[in-house]
């Protein structure tokens, strides 16, 4: 099946909302991740969403390169060619674009897209995310309804972001922020839906002091009721059909149970990043230490070419990455429940 249509996409996220469970969104950066990602995902009969940062895009794009949105492409379109071969449903998502990154990295993937349809082609991504929220709100909001109406255009979904998530992801590091911008207000979410509305799809990453990054147990103070709290205050004023589509952004470390609370305020989407690039090098790591003198030509010897070809030890951290992200797709209550076939 290829990456899921915009029709596809809307179904996806309409049944998650429908059936309070959400899609495991995982950052790839590479041939291999993107491999990883499907086969969880098709392991687990699970639909999922598969996204790509500015830096996944850059690291892509090769050392010399260095292109973001060039590489975004690259990845994109690998997997197209390789989501054929499964019988899941597999969404293309950008993640955390930030505003001085918008013209080198989200316009050029809009207007890729945009140039695919005039062809008769589908789109490139199905979604992309701005992450406006290092701006006061109401600038937030102005950048954002701008990119949602260019995504309109094109039946590309927008994730935007109010409130800070915190801690350190593909460079930006948002550690020494505030306390109270960790937690987005009823009131920040009432001004969103009215900001946006009618403009077209999009997906809301309001923050309840959820943080990128691992971290130990106790060190995060999460209050998934804050995503209660907004959305009972944008439904009282608005009704049912204003309810958000929340994205849970630092899901890496999470407990079980505040997993499962987000799910019934309207979570549909949860990022893993963290956890899914441990998952890669542990195995890997250990592969080495096993076999430290194959790997290496120690004391003069040749080592064993079978320990050091790239391809031994990188389906170890394929196979790593499988099985972390289909425990998210059983934590996230998605496993077995993909709609392949069902529109």
């Amino acid at each position: 099946m290829p990456i899921a249509t915009p029709k596809q996409y809307a179904a996806m996220l309409d049944a998650a909302q429908a059936g309070d469970y959400a899609y495991a969104a995982i950052n790839v950066t590479s041939i291999i991740t993107i491999n990883g990602a499907l086969k969880a995902f098709a392991d687990r009969k699970s639909d999922g969403i598969i996204q790509i940062s500015t830096g996944g895009g850059e690291f892509a794009s090769g050392i010399n390169v260095k292109d973001m949105a060039y590489g975004a492409m690259v990845l994109a379109e690998a997997a197209h060619r390789l989501a054929a071969k499964y019988d899941v449903l597999v969404a293309l998502h950008t993640d955390h674009c930030q505003p001085k990154k918008v013209d080198t990295f989200l316009k050029p993937l809009i207007a890729e897209t945009a140039l695919r349809r005039a062809a008769g082609q589908g789109n490139l991504f199905g979604s992309h995310m701005l992450d406006a929220s290092e701006l006061p709100l109401d600038e937030n909001l102005k950048l954002s309804k701008e990119l949602l109406k260019e995504c309109a255009k094109n039946e590309i979904i927008l994730e935007v972001e109010a409130g800070v998530v915190g801690g350190e992801e593909d460079g930006v590091d948002h550690s020494g922020q505030p306390r109270e911008k960790l937690y987005t207000t009823p009131a920040d979410m009432v001004a969103v839906y009215e900001g946006l509305k009618g403009l077209g799809r999009y997906m809301f990453a309001a923050t309840f002091g959820n943080v990128h990054g691992s971290y130990k147990p106790g060190a995060v103070k999460l209050r998934p009721d804050i995503l209660k709290h907004g959305q009972d205050a944008v439904i009282a004023k608005y009704g049912q059909q204003a309810e958000f589509d929340l994205v849970f952004h630092g899901g890496s470390g999470t407990p079980l149970e505040e997993i499962r609370e987000t799910l019934a305020y309207g979570v549909v989407k949860m990022n893993i990043d963290t956890d899914t690039q441990y998952a890669f090098t542990r195995p890997i790591a250990d592969h080495m230490f096993k076999n430290y003198s194959g790997v290496l030509k120690v004391d003069g010897e040749i080592g064993d070419k079978k320990q050091y070809d790239p391809r031994t030890y990188l389906k170890l951290g394929e196979k790593g990455v499988a099985e972390r992200l289909g425990q998210a797709c059983d934590d996230l209550l998605s496993t077995g429940k993909s709609i392949y076939g069902k529109l």
